[in-house]
């Protein structure tokens, strides 16, 4: 994966722009020892590093203004990072970039259970968001699988998603507003606790931007009453296109389940000898959960088992008690811990019409053979947001490059699906030069003209989200 080059005017200058970030930051909250920036190097997608110039952890909205007016005013890139989940590249930094860390920005900042809203500092973690509302009988649905770890900023940045998305929608469907710090070091309010705000959608553009336009440091999220009750049931099938047939016909039966989480067989194993969640042995299998009152659910789940009955499924289990839906969940949960048993892999993000699962797997499977490379499955069915888990050996020489040339090869079977290069995972350094299968030249022109207007130098998160000759062409502009 090609990086730019540094520039060698910034690093000539890297002692000055230490002083001077150390001068308008607290002390401690710059780091620049090479052993300590050593940490930072890499995000979840552990197959590229770079270390950075420096490391920035401011803890409020004024200070990543005044660190991002230094860096500004010395032509410094820019690299915001989060809880570092991202599994693009999303916070891979370059050689001459300072990374703004916001693990120290992590308050409420307000609640207001009447308006059903909580304003939080960008750093706080997805989960502990719920877990600030939850003892009033509120939470904030996204929940991506890292969600015990990864940030809200992070969240805006990719739009993340999780399981429970197919009813309560991504992030974008659950933000209402954002405190941001342009590169210039100006800060914006965009949005707010009301329904919608006046204007063009800018919060819209802001989210799913990777860091291209500004710095999010406070977020305005939508909260919302627990449910009264939620079961799930396990489906066990004997091939990965029957499961995935099974989710198409559920979807057109017109039920809403809160969640359809697929697996197939690589990814049963492997979770079994990790978590021992009790799964049968199968192909695929799939967990559907839906919530509402007891007889609300008990009417849903009995129209969804009456079509999982005709696809002949080796194993249909109903929870029966609140102790066997944590340990069907617990499997999901701990699925991409437990695949790294196998190896190294790399997790893909792409996302096609749900009526395409069937082919879109069988291509997986022939694809797979090709290659000579496992591939696991593990994905959000129920919206056609795909996670194949590409199985390889970072030690062998080729290996990478050949679970690369996979990996793009089942992105573009994505594009030409219907679908799209990512659903929640974001485009980062990952699918940066696979853009040019989904989008023209000039639905590329007008997104970098959009870049353009919020960061006319090119300063932030570089070499991200654009095809690289793209993005230095602008830069040099």
């Amino acid at each position: 994966m090609d990086m730019p080059a540094p520039d060698r005017a910034v690093l000539s200058k890297r002692d000055v722009v230490i002083r001077r970030l150390q001068a308008v930051l607290p002390r401690g909250a710059v780091i620049h020892d090479p052993f300590e920036t050593r940490a930072y190097e890499c995000d979840a997608l552990t197959a590229y590093r770079c270390p950075p110039l420096a490391v920035v952890l401011p803890a409020s909205t004024d200070e990543v203004a005044a660190l991002l007016k230094v860096c500004h005013e010395e032509r410094v890139p820019v690299v915001p990072r989060g809880a570092g989940t991202s599994l693009a590249g999303g916070a891979l930094p370059t050689a001459d970039s300072v990374i703004v860390g916001l693990a120290r920005m992590n308050e409420v900042l307000e609640v207001d259970y009447a308006n059903r809203y909580v304003r939080v500092q960008a750093g706080r973690t997805n989960l502990s968001v719920t877990e600030a509302v939850e003892a009033e009988g509120f939470f904030f649905a996204p929940d991506p699988s890292s969600q015990l770890a990864c940030a809200i900023g992070g969240n805006i940045a990719m739009n993340s998603g999780g399981a429970h998305c197919l009813k309560y929608g991504v992030t974008m469907n659950n933000l209402m507003g954002v405190t941001m710090v342009l590169m210039d070091g100006s800060v914006v309010e965009i949005g707010g606790p009301h329904l919608d705000a006046a204007g063009y959608d800018l919060l819209g553009l802001v989210c799913g931007s990777e860091g291209q336009l500004g710095i999010v440091t406070e977020a305005t999220l939508r909260i919302l009453h627990k449910p009264e009750g939620a079961r799930p049931v396990l489906m066990g099938f004997n091939s990965s296109e029957v499961a995935g047939q099974c989710v198409s016909d559920i979807v057109r039966a017109g039920v809403l389940p809160v969640a359809i989480e697929f697996m197939d067989r690589p990814c049963i194993h492997a979770t079994e000898a990790f978590a021992h969640a009790g799964y049968p042995d199968c192909e695929a299998l799939l967990i559907v959960e839906v919530e509402g009152s007891e007889a609300e659910i008990d009417e849903q789940l009995g129209l969804i088992c009456q079509i999982a009955r005709r696809h002949d499924p080796v194993e249909l289990r109903e929870s029966a008690s609140a102790e066997e839906s944590a340990r069907i969940w617990l499997g999901r949960k701990s699925a991409f811990g437990a695949m790294g048993q196998m190896g190294d892999y790399m997790c893909l993000d792409g996302t096609i019409p749900v009526s395409a699962l069937p082919m879109v797997l069988r291509r997986i499977g022939e694809m797979s053979r090709k290659f000579g490379l496992q591939v696991g499955n593990v994905f959000h069915a129920g919206d056609g947001n795909m996670h194949p888990l590409i199985i390889y050996d970072a030690n062998k020489p080729g290996d990478l490059e050949l679970c690369e040339q996979f990996g793009a090869e089942i992105l573009k079977l994505c594009v030409e699906a219907g679908g799209c290069l990512t659903g929640e995972h974001g485009v980062g350094i990952e699918k940066r030069d696979l853009m040019v299968h989904q989008f023209s030249p000039a639905d590329l022109e007008i997104q970098m003209a959009v870049k353009d207007v919020f960061d006319p130098d090119w300063l932030l998160n570089p070499a991200k989200v654009f095809p690289l000759e793209a993005s230095r062409k602008r830069r040099a502009a």
